[in-house]
Formats: C-alpha cells, structure tokens, sequence
C-alpha cells in the first residue's frame, strides 16, 4: 500500500463506506430548485451554483442552531410521495457515482408529514425510492447497498413513535435509529423509553453525540441509553489528556465503539478547528474505530471524494489509511456479519488493492 499523494480520480474509484449521512442533507442543488418550484417555496436564489454556494456560505457559520437551520429549504420540497420518491433516488445514484459500495442514510420520518403524509407512507415512499436508486446503480456497473436509519428529533416529542417505525419496517430496509437535532439542552436519556424498547426488540441505534455537548452527552449515550455507534464524538477527546485516556475514552475505544465523525462538518459546526488538526487523525493513532463521513452532502459542499482528499492533503493520510476507516465503517454497520464480511473480502479489499 503506497503512502504517496493520491490523485482525486484515484480517490473517486476507491470502495467508500459512510454510516452518517442526512437525506435531507444532500440533495442536488437542480433538483431542489424544480421541486421548490413545483410545491410554491421559496429558495434564496433559482440558480442551482448559487444555491449549491448558498448552502456552503450558511453552513460555515460555525453554529449548530444556524447549520440545522439550512435545511427549511430541502424539507420544504419533501413533504409529498413524489418529491421522496425522486430525492431517494437520486441520493443513491449520487454516493454510487462518488465510488460508495455501502451507506446508511438517516432521516427523521416526523419532519416529512407537512403534505398529509402519514409515517408510515413517509418511509414506503423513502424506501421505494432508495430501491429504484440501487437498481439503477447495479445496472450502470456501480453496484450500492443502502440501509435505512430512523430519526427521531430529540427536542420533539415524537422519538418512540420513530423508534416504533424502526421495529416496523427492520425487515423493508431500515437497519437501525438515531436521534438527531440540536445535542445542548437535550439529553439522550430523555427517551431512554424508546431506547429500551429498541434494545427490547434488537434493533441497534446510533445516537448524535459529542458534537454541540461534551462527555457527559457521550456518557449518556453509551452508558444509560445504550448505543452501538455515537454519531460525531469529537468531544471524546476531553477525556484524553496527553495519550493518556480516561474512563470513558477508554471504553470507547476498547469496545471498539465506532465514531461517525465528519470533518467538514465538524468545522462548520464549530466542533473542529481545522482539518490537519480534526480529531479523526489523533483518535485513529490511538486505535478508535473512526469512521469517515460526509453528513449532509449539499448543505456542507462535500462528497466522500473530497472528506478523502481532505485529509490526504492537510492531515497526511495515506491510501491505507482511508482503507482502515472505510473497514472500520462496514464493520460496524448495522447488518448482519456475514454480509460485512462479504462486502470487505470481496468488495472492499479487492477495490483498494486494484487501484494502488
């Protein structure tokens, strides 16, 4: 495995794997604008480079609260069937054409029921949608498998009812739950109900952690609520003073707790201060299990290509290093070990081993 400087083409062909990625965060810029225009909503602006740089601008505002806000405009254009439909496609052909093999991609159900839709209908028409996408993939050559996660929005009211959606549809797609929004002021323990429940029912769960709050948010996740996988956990690095790790640090990582961690929009948020010194890098000397992902595709101007050479070109990784987090991240995927363990030995190693 070479630890010379990769070009992007390079990057673009290598097997990804992304565990946290929004499908309200990423849709197409294009796509947005039409649909706006079908539905009567209002965009800052109809040019589809303009918004795609609107979204970039808005985003770097170093506040959770103002990045959270961006996504008025694409919720907006996915309250109806049709509009589900065409943006789950689409997401799936976008990550197949970035070299992605496996994606879980999250949403919260609850935010999509604007139009008269039920819950139920939300996720039919997500899943059916994400289907088409992957047909479509697998029949272009560049073959993608997606599994669904269920949001609930930690300051609503409406968490169990998306963790019963989880349980309901675990065998059309929908792998695991998450609970997202704004982390300070909402602890996850404040639905431990629904967290029993899933555990109750063996569906694994994720929980935003670590990003907007510190350890005590991680602690709770981990500890009280029970999650597989803490979505961003940038702040675990407060308990590691000079390689030295605490408790909880050490929990993490002996347990081989995945990371979900997202440079760039770690550095929108404010949770990061630049990418040669993002957390990622120091943690994955340490042996976590850090996972690379994008979060929201459009809303951060990002792809799994370019968080790739982001870090080849401003932290030093190597090849064998995007190869270690892309393992890590099918390792820890919500599906069943045989079938990670097929997608490593027969896609992954083999993708990386043909290109470098």
């Amino acid at each position: 495995m070479t630890a010379s400087p990769v070009d992007t083409a390079t990057l673009r062909r290598l097997p990804k794997a992304v565990l946290h990625d929004h499908l309200d965060g990423g849709l197409r810029p294009a796509t947005l604008v039409e649909l706006a225009a079908e539905v009567g909503h209002t965009l800052p602006t109809t040019d589809p480079d303009e918004l795609a740089a609107w979204y970039y601008e808005a985003a770097n505002s170093g506040d959770l609260v103002r990045y959270i806000a961006t996504f008025e405009h694409t919720l907006a254009v996915m309250q109806t069937r049709e509009g589900l439909l065409r943006t789950a496609e689409e997401y799936v052909l976008d990550l197949a054409e970035d070299g992605v093999v496996y994606a879980e991609v999250r949403y919260a159900p609850e935010l999509n029921v604007n139009g008269g839709l039920e819950l139920p209908e939300v996720v039919e028409a997500v899943q059916e949608g994400l289907a088409a996408g992957m047909a479509k993939a697998a029949a272009a050559g560049t073959p993608v498998r997606v599994g669904t996660l269920l949001c609930g929005m930690r300051m609503f009211d409406r968490v169990r009812e998306a963790a019963d959606l989880a349980v309901a549809f675990r065998d059309a797609g929908v792998v695991g739950f998450d609970i997202a929004g704004a982390e300070d002021g909402f602890p996850p323990a404040d639905h431990l109900a629904a967290f029993e429940h899933l555990r109750s029912e063996s569906v694994p769960f994720t929980i935003h952690a670590g990003e907007a709050h510190g350890l005590p948010s991680i602690h709770q996740a981990l500890q009280v609520c029970g999650a597989q996988r803490i979505g961003h956990g940038v702040r675990i690095t407060d308990d590691i003073v000079d390689g030295k790790l605490g408790r909880l640090a050490g929990w993490v990582r002996d347990r081989r707790i995945a990371l979900e961690m997202c440079p760039t929009s770690n550095l929108q948020t404010g949770a990061a201060t630049s990418i040669a010194e993002h957390p990622i890098t120091a943690l994955r000397d340490l042996g976590f299990r850090v996972t690379l992902n994008t979060d929201n595709r459009l809303v951060s101007g990002t792809t799994m290509t370019r968080e790739m050479s982001l870090l080849v070109e401003e932290a030093g990784w190597t090849v064998e290093d995007l190869r270690t987090v892309t393992v890590n991240a099918v390792k820890s995927a919500f599906i069943p070990h045989d079938e990670r363990k097929a997608l490593i030995e027969d896609v992954v190693l083999p993708g990386y081993a043909s290109l470098v």
